[in-house]
């Protein structure tokens, strides 16, 4: 029995070891194999969302800085927190998306490399960009800090973007589940209630993980 609805996101340790984040990665084997001498309807679905990603990301991408395999990166981490998401779902898993170090571990590395890498190759159109044009004398350095700190908090938003996300909608989940009694008569429209929730879960997990990879794109393309 749960000590509280928070419990849930308690990793388990088992010989000093949380194996629960191993999930992490066996989540990856559901994904449909690509190397089958037919294509199966999973994989031309699959083949159609890159497809579709690849040319989205691309479009999304400075034209200026844009290099070979760079949309590739943001499908990735598409479909890994895409896996993570639609799997904490099912009983008996562990929700890794609704922790700030698995959100976190994503957005600020990522974050740091696109600015690093712009910092370096392009230092004269981010100096720029610290200053909208068109800002008052006087303003300028109110403009610099206002603009240095929303880039820095960008990492730290979109991790609790995710994660909060993911907490709300399982939290809710474990209220309803707790409500369910066969002994009552409005079992079936709580049931029916449950089921409805479960499947606009479904369609959060995969909003967050879609708006997750944008936002990352974005920025970059925004910062250069």
């Amino acid at each position: 029995m749960m000590m509280s609805l928070f419990s849930m996101f308690d990793p388990t340790a088992i010989f000093n070891t949380q194996l629960n984040w191993s999930i992490m990665l066996i989540s990856i084997t559901i994904l449909p194999n690509l190397y089958w001498k037919s294509n199966s309807r999973n994989n031309f679905l699959l083949k159609k969302v890159i497809m579709n990603l690849n040319k989205e990301f691309k479009s999304l991408f400075n034209p200026n800085i844009i290099m070979k395999g760079s949309s590739l990166i943001m499908m990735c981490l598409f479909f890994f927190i895409l896996t993570n998401n639609l799997s904490s779902n099912f009983p008996y898993t562990f929700c890794s998306s609704a922790h700030l170090s698995f959100s976190l571990t994503l957005s600020l590395p990522i974050w740091l490399s696109i600015i690093l890498f712009l910092w370096m190759n392009l230092n004269k159109s981010m100096f720029a960009h610290l200053v909208p044009s068109g800002t008052p004398n006087m303003l300028m350095p109110f403009m610099v800090l206002i603009e240095l700190t929303s880039n820095i908090i960008r990492p730290m938003a979109l991790a609790v973007r995710l994660t909060a996300n993911l907490i709300a909608g399982h939290l809710l989940m474990a209220l309803l589940g707790n409500t369910l009694n066969f002994n009552s008569n409005m079992w079936m429209m709580i049931l029916l209630i449950q089921m409805m929730f479960l499947t606009f879960e479904l369609m959060i997990g995969i909003i967050q993980s879609y708006v997750f990879s944008v936002l990352m794109t974005l920025y970059s393309s925004e910062m250069s």
